[in-house]
Order: C-alpha cells, then sequence, then structure tokens
C-alpha cells in the first residue's frame, strides 16, 4: 500500500522515472538523477536507496542514490564493484545489502551499505544475475537468477545470510532468472521469471523450503516486487514489449487487483 518504483527501460530509452504507489494508483515523483535499468534498490516509500545498474555509454554502473520523499540525491561514493542485472537486494536506505550482477562476468559479490559508503562481504555460493532477493542486511535470502551469459541458463539456487557469510538451502521448484520477490528470510515469496520461457509461477519460501502458490495474472520476467508473504506487489516486466501492469498478491490469490502504473 506504500511502493516506489524507480528506473527501468522503454523499448528505446534508459528510464530515470520514479513514481509513488498508494495501493489503488501511481503518481510520479521525482526522477533519479541517472536514468539505468538492471537496477538495485531497497527501503521505503519516503527512505529508499538505488544502485547500480546500466544507463546511456560512459554511465557509472557504482552509482547510488538516496531519496528522502521528495528528492533523490547522488551519493558521494558508490559500489566497490560497479555492476547490473537485476542484483539481489534487501534491507533498509541505511542497511542494504546487494548481491550479484553483471560485470564482464556473472558476479557472486555482496556489498553491505551502511548510509554512507558500501562495503565488500563474502560472496554468494554461486554466482548468478538477474536473481531476487529478500530479508535485512543481517538476515536475507537470494533465489534464482541466471549463471551464464549470453544463454539463459537459470538456477534453482537459494542462499541464505546470516550477516557474515551465505548458506546452501533448498532451491526453488522451478528454476528460473530475471525474477522478483518479496519478504523476509524465513517467509519469502518469489514471482515470475524466465525458465524455458516466460512464467507466472510464484512460489512461497517457508523458512526452509519452497512450495507453489497462486500465479501472477501477467506471465513476465524483468519485473519488480516488494511486500510481505500476504501482502506483496508485482510490477512491471517484459513480455514482448515493457509493462505497466501492476499485480497486489494477498496471501492466496495474485491480480486480485491490479492497476497500470503511470506517472500523472
Amino acid at each position: 500500500t506504500a511502493a516506489l518504483g524507480f528506473g527501468g527501460y522503454t523499448p528505446s530509452t534508459f528510464v530515470a522515472t520514479s513514481a509513488s504507489y498508494n495501493g489503488s494508483s501511481w503518481t510520479g515523483t521525482p526522477s533519479l538523477n541517472t536514468a539505468r535499468y538492471a537496477l538495485g534498490g531497497a527501503g521505503t516509500q519516503t527512505a529508499a536507496l538505488a544502485w547500480g545498474g546500466d544507463g546511456p555509454p560512459g554511465s557509472n554502473l557504482t552509482a547510488t542514490e538516496l531519496y528522502n520523499g521528495s528528492t533523490w540525491t547522488n551519493n558521494p561514493t558508490g559500489l566497490n564493484t560497479g555492476r547490473r542485472a537485476m542484483l539481489g537486494q534487501a534491507g533498509t536506505q541505511t542497511a542494504a545489502l546487494a548481491f550479484g550482477g553483471y560485470a564482464g562476468g556473472v558476479l557472486s559479490v555482496t556489498e553491505s551499505f551502511n548510509g554512507s559508503i558500501w562495503t565488500s562481504l563474502s560472496p554468494l555460493t554461486t554466482a548468478r544475475r538477474y536473481m531476487a532477493g529478500c530479508g535485512t542486511q543481517t538476515a536475507a535470502l537470494g533465489f534464482g537468477g541466471s549463471t551464464t551469459v549470453p544463454a539463459r541458463t537459470p538456477t534453482n539456487a537459494t542462499e541464505s545470510w546470516d550477516g557474515t557469510s551465505w548458506t546452501a538451502v533448498s532451491g526453488l521448484n522451478t528454476s528460473r532468472g530475471y525474477l522478483a520477490g518479496a519478504g523476509i528470510q524465513t517467509a519469502a515469496l518469489a514471482f515470475g521469471g524466465y525458465a524455458t520461457s516466460l512464467t507466472a509461477a510464484t512460489e512461497e519460501w517457508s523458512g526452509s523450503s519452497w512450495s507453489t502458490s497462486a500465479n501472477l495474472g501477467t506471465a513476465r520476467y524483468q519485473l519488480a516486487g516488494n511486500g510481505n508473504t500476504t501482502a506483496a506487489l508485482a510490477l512491471g516486466g517484459y513480455t514482448t514489449g515493457a509493462l505497466t501492469t501492476t499485480e497486489e498478491f494477498n496471501g492466496e490469490t495474485s491480480a486480485e487487483n491490479y492497476v497500470d502504473i503511470t506517472t500523472s
């Protein structure tokens, strides 16, 4: 009921647009300073963080920005490892975690943010790009993703983060990359993505295993997600073109109430 969407890519343009969601409609908010897609993000509607991503030639892949509810501000220091490809993400504006991605190859890099600087930490067990993640800086979950370039080679690998290191746990039922996630380390959702084709599959994590749940109304990949296992949001994405579709999940059904992303 209080989300923020930012960045992305239309068929021909890197996007800096930002928009807020109130549970029923989207409203345009100030744009990012750096237009980009496949970026990472964390935080809340009024205290958000954006990092990394890919933009026009010459773009800074380490760029980090903070949002205070009215303005995006460039952080003086960026990621230690510049990267793109929908980085795994968790945490808040002042305690965030970024993991995975792509920069000349698939990465296992993990970094934490304390509100001003990024610090390199123990890497993922399985290097991958276009994965999903959720949780906090000290208790996160990373799942899915693609392990190769350029081929789409999806993985079901799931890893749990304890603040110091990653541990492999039970994998997704459907291997996929380019997916989205929501929730916390012990109660998470994975939805959408690309397996051997577009998928609408949704899975719920109990803290020890994944089980199938209600499908998305629209199968898609490269989407974004937030919320928790009883009140989640799926937004944007791609099928044969960029989407504005937003869907809500109430713990039992998906597409209960969905609207298009607008910036009016």
